[in-house]
């Protein structure tokens, strides 16, 4: 088939080259696409009625606002609080906040903060 030849290989979903069945990026400046795979340029018509909009959202504007204080100091934690002897003040509760850092085969690391002076450690469980 010629670069300019209008006929299409077979019939595809919008968004998909007509030509070579590749996924097509999304229409450029011109109003025009062109195929990485096969390297044919198409119009917005290969889209379809397909709608494209784009929606970024933004942070509130209180999202970096300090935490409203609370007269219980000691319940000021990052996460959900257990009991857990802080080693360094020895408050007996700490937050706690988990993450996967390893292969997936082994264990969570935990991460605990203390709630009184902030002394933090981790475990990998």
């Amino acid at each position: 088939m010629a670069q300019g030849d209008s006929t299409v290989a077979f019939k595809t979903a919008p968004g998909f080259c007509p030509d070579c069945g590749s996924i097509l990026p999304l229409l450029g400046d011109s109003g025009g696409v062109s195929c990485y795979a096969c390297k044919r340029n198409w119009g917005p018509e290969v889209f379809g009625d397909m709608a494209m909009s784009y929606s970024i959202p933004f942070k509130s504007n209180n999202t970096y606002a300090q935490p409203k204080q609370t007269d219980d100091k000691e319940e000021d934690g990052d996460g959900p609080i257990v009991e857990r002897r802080c080693p360094q003040c020895q408050n007996d509760k700490m937050s706690y906040a988990t993450l996967q850092l390893r292969s997936a085969d082994e264990g969570q690391t935990v991460f605990y903060t203390c709630t009184k002076c902030k002394f933090k450690e981790t475990e990998n469980s």
